[in-house]
């Protein structure tokens, strides 16, 4: 810590000349030290979470294109999802997500005394297992808020360009912030690719109603 320097005025002014490099110095010190505890995104990170949201924002866009009422209605059973009510879901999910890491990251950086409940590779696997279905719960399953497929979209189009322009552009450390808001123990890093990655998740699902047996031709 920098403590205050003081002087009696018998000092030379070599002296006073000496303790004001040595605070200069002090002063550079703390400063290094603070940008090393908070680093901003590597490069690496950043590309790799502009890519897959990139990635699924156009995804889901060209898997509802061009559908029939009918079709984007249409249920495999009445326990399941329609296609319109899937991305009612995202339209719902995707701005709490987005508020849970905005609080998060006013958070004082932790990560550097926890470990991560899982591994970069664990994410990115959630959005393509579809083998195990989970649950939505947390109010994210009132997949009746946006009846038209139209203002379902527009609402989760906005707020992915807000997202990936935030992507782009910040120097938040998301690796030194823990994210525990559904359980375990992650990085931010690692929450803000689990948006993305629970969208892909989403992407499958479209896919699997669209090849159910019953899906209609137009």
């Amino acid at each position: 810590m920098v403590g205050m320097l003081t002087f009696s005025a018998g000092t030379s002014l070599k002296g006073v000349r000496s303790m004001k490099t040595i605070r200069v110095l002090s002063l550079l010190v703390v400063t290094m030290t603070v940008r090393l505890f908070a680093a901003p995104m590597s490069d690496t990170d950043r590309e790799h979470l502009l890519v897959h949201f990139e990635m699924t924002t156009q995804m889901v866009a060209e898997q509802v294109r061009g559908l029939s009422p009918a079709q984007l209605e249409y249920k495999a059973s009445p326990d399941r999802w329609s296609i319109r009510e899937v991305v009612s879901h995202l339209a719902v999910a995707e701005p709490d997500y987005w508020r849970e890491i905005q609080k998060a990251l006013k958070a004082a950086p932790d990560m550097n005394t926890k470990k991560s409940a899982a591994t970069d590779a664990d994410i990115m696997w959630y959005g393509i297992d579809r083998v195990v279905h989970t649950k939505t719960g947390g109010g994210h399953e009132k997949v009746e808020t946006y009846k038209d497929l139209g203002e379902a979209m527009g609402k989760f189009q906005a707020l992915r360009a807000t997202m990936i322009n935030y992507i782009k552009t910040t120097n938040d450390d998301l690796r030194a912030h823990s994210f525990r808001e559904y359980g375990n123990v992650i990085d931010c890093w690692q929450w803000m690719l689990e948006i993305s990655t629970h969208a892909e998740r989403h992407i499958q699902q479209i896919r699997e109603i669209k090849n159910d047996p019953g899906f209609p031709k137009k």
